[in-house]
């Protein structure tokens, strides 16, 4: 007998993360992305409209955060099932996501913990990834901490009044000189940690970036055949293949990114 597509919404707000998802999801046989979003109000609509299977969703969106908008799709498409992936890990909004989805993955742990939330979430069974296997999630019964890595079922709603806040950190610089030594100083503290660093910069900021690091004896053509050092230029749209290269292996490595 074959089986039957289950039929998936992906909504957030940045679209490489969006392709990553879908990339993600498409290792599961069945598994059938018929719809991107990036915000809540629109997540609503098309749950509504398409009444899918299954709605992975951020938590941080424009218009309408994710909880709100989790609500919103329990009325709409009572049916779909919801699972959120989001790098929020605060087990108040674990805990409220809870009672509207029946998943949270941490988007660092996403590689290893995405298609095993989608199985769990599709089954009907509550899902929490690593990121968050050491929070008190409202004391969890003895049963369900054999496996830390993958809880489930141990959530106990709370009514919590969650505010999220949408936004991106800005940093500015006094000058180039200022810049170019406040990103090499942070590539090369994310490097020595094994984390993965995306630079997106002009060129000459990149060339004046590159000098810094070798001048402090940062090994970046080393780290660039390991996937840890990955540059782009602003000035060029980048290719879906960089965008998706660079995004896998930030979340296998704990992503850090810096734009000029």
């Amino acid at each position: 007998m074959q089986e039957s597509t289950i039929r998936v919404i992906v909504v957030d707000d940045f679209e490489p993360w969006r392709r990553f998802v879908c990339s993600t999801l498409q290792k599961r046989p069945g598994l059938q992305v018929i719809s991107e979003v990036s915000d809540g109000l629109e997540a609503v609509q098309k749950a509504k409209e398409l009444q899918p299977d299954l709605i992975v969703l951020d938590i941080g969106l424009p218009v309408l955060n994710g909880i709100e908008a989790a609500r919103q799709i329990r009325e709409q498409a009572p049916k779909s099932r919801i699972l959120f992936v989001s790098e929020n890990r605060s087990p108040n909004f674990a805990r409220e996501a809870s009672r509207t989805g029946g998943g949270y993955v941490v988007k660092s742990d996403a590689v290893s913990d995405l298609l095993p939330a989608v199985e769990a979430v599709l089954q009907g069974r509550q899902f929490v990834s690593a990121g968050l296997a050491g929070q008190d999630l409202t004391n969890p019964p003895d049963d369900h901490t054999a496996n830390p890595r993958h809880r489930e079922n141990f959530f106990a709603p709370a009514p919590l009044n969650v505010e999220v806040v949408h936004r991106h950190e800005v940093e500015f610089y006094p000058d180039d000189a200022a810049f170019v030594d406040a990103f090499a100083r942070s590539i090369e503290a994310a490097l020595n940690r094994g984390s993965a660093v995306v630079v997106i910069a002009t060129e000459s900021h990149h060339a004046s970036i590159l000098q810094r690091l070798g001048s402090d004896g940062v090994d970046i053509g080393a780290a660039g055949e390991r996937n840890l050092y990955l540059p782009l230029d602003i000035a060029d749209p980048p290719s879906t293949f960089t965008v998706d290269a660079a995004v896998k292996a930030a979340m296998q490595n704990r992503l850090r990114v810096a734009v000029d």
